[in-house]
């Protein structure tokens, strides 16, 4: 599996229109999507896809799914099918509202992937890094430090 164009760069107008008149106040994952996009890009996880053979899902969208995953406390499972039928994860990982989404094995083959040694802590200082130069550090003007590692269970 190679990293396929993203699609979710900028979030359709549809999506944008239906989030917004269903969620007028916003949720957690319209929060994400608008604070947190861009924060990486599929050209942060090239080195961990080959560069030939079946394009796969976007990375930076799975990790955008892996963020709510955490923040909402889903499983696999339940995160799979909140891609598949909320607006808000929709709109979060700037898909079409009629996007089919994934099947949840791909969110452990994403772990797998991210669990490779050093990989979440270069993606973590990767993050740490843009939001220092937009000035979202703390209140000293920096981020905080990253763990040396993270534990077994944030990945």
């Amino acid at each position: 599996m190679c990293v396929r164009s993203r699609t979710g760069c900028v979030v359709p107008e549809l999506t944008v229109r239906v989030a917004r008149a269903c969620n007028p106040h916003g949720t957690t994952a319209m929060a994400i999507r608008d604070h947190l996009n861009g924060l990486w890009s599929d050209e942060d996880f090239e080195e961990w896809y080959p560069r030939d053979g079946k394009p796969g899902l976007s990375p930076a969208q799975l990790a955008t799914v892996s963020v709510l995953q955490f923040l909402l406390e889903l499983s696999d499972r339940q995160a799979a099918e909140s891609v598949r039928n909320r607006i808000d994860f929709k709109y979060a990982m700037g898909m079409e509202l009629e996007d089919p989404g994934f099947h949840h094995s791909v969110l452990a083959d994403f772990r797998e992937r991210l669990a490779v040694e050093g990989r979440a802590d270069k993606l973590l200082n990767l993050v740490l890094e843009k939001l220092r130069a937009v000035g979202s550090g703390s209140a000293a003007g920096s981020a905080p430090t990253p763990p040396t590692s993270w534990p077994r269970s944030a990945i």
